[in-house]
């Protein structure tokens, strides 16, 4: 495998160099945030985005990572022109940013953080025959985290409800990926991606009370109003998932992912539907790349 070139605590190094203090308290209490990006044809997408998302949950969680939002922008697009000898055998890379509190015995202490931007290669084969086909959805019976308790619109590592979710759902069905409720039981999103559906052409949305308020989402958002399909943002149950004329995810890596199956039965007619397919063509028009032939041809 190769072992890219990543940055941690202000140094250079390879991924495999990189060594997490065992009593550091991102490792020890999940105390810790981050952020994801892609680049497409090797060109970073919505950096600045995923960067302003990072540092609001820094603010929130009370981090100080020591480096301005700027300068994390600096050092994760230099993460990606350092390994950009790597580019071509990868199709693209995953950047990511993490900052946890660092190696202290509690919060309040004078600010330790430890930071770091690595890079990899993104995974196509987890998605890369699903564009055609569609993933399977099972709504799991754990629930998102309430904004009472700790507010999903920060991007942390204590996921331990979402790890238990991924189990749940492959005993319902191996291929699955989870959908999650809140506690009134509306639908919220899934294990690092929003779910959204679309229901007599109108593309709908949970509210982002206990949701990740998504990059990939907005960007369906955007595209969205370039092509003049409505949106709307609202409680949804099961039902309206289970009665919609498509579904789709939105995540990073695969943008947008058609759903095709949700607890063992069918999405409209169990086929990528047309909404979720012009979008994703926009989408690759967007970037200059096509989405699904780069992954079909870099899937492992």
């Amino acid at each position: 495998m190769t072992d890219y070139i990543a940055y941690f605590n202000g140094e250079w190094m390879p991924n495999s160099e990189v060594r997490i203090d065992p009593t550091d308290r991102g490792f020890l209490v999940g105390d810790a945030v981050f952020d994801v990006e892609r680049t497409f044809n090797g060109k970073s997408f919505r950096m600045k985005e995923h960067i302003d998302r990072l540092y609001r949950s820094l603010k929130y969680a009370r981090i100080d990572p020591g480096l301005s939002a700027d300068e994390m922008l600096e050092v994760s697009e230099e993460a990606v022109r350092r390994n950009e000898p790597y580019r071509a055998e990868a199709g693209d890379f995953t950047i990511h940013q993490f900052v946890t509190r660092g190696p202290r015995s509690a919060p309040g202490e004078p600010d330790s953080a430890t930071v770091g931007v690595r890079i990899g290669a993104v995974d196509f084969s987890r998605h890369a025959r699903s564009y055609e086909t569609g993933v399977h959805g099972v709504i799991a019976k754990m629930r998102s985290y309430s904004s009472e308790s700790l507010d999903p619109k920060i991007k942390h590592y204590s996921r331990m409800n979402f790890n238990l979710a991924l189990l749940e759902a492959a005993d319902v069905d191996p291929e699955a990926w989870p959908i999650m409720l809140d506690l009134d039981g509306n639908l919220t999103e899934g294990v690092g991606y929003n779910v959204l559906m679309v229901t007599d052409g109108v593309i709908r949305s949970p509210t982002d009370k206990a949701i990740l308020q998504g990059v990939s989402r907005g960007m369906v958002f955007d595209l969205a109003r370039q092509l003049d399909i409505p949106v709307v943002e609202e409680d949804l149950q099961p039902y309206d998932l289970y009665t919609a004329d498509e579904a789709f995810f939105t995540t990073t890596s695969p943008c947008v992912l058609p759903v095709t199956r949700a607890d063992n039965r069918d999405v409209g007619d169990g086929r990528p539907g047309p909404v979720t397919r012009q979008l994703l063509a926009a989408w690759s028009e967007a970037v200059g790349l096509d989405i699904v032939d780069q992954a079909l041809r870099f899937a492992k």
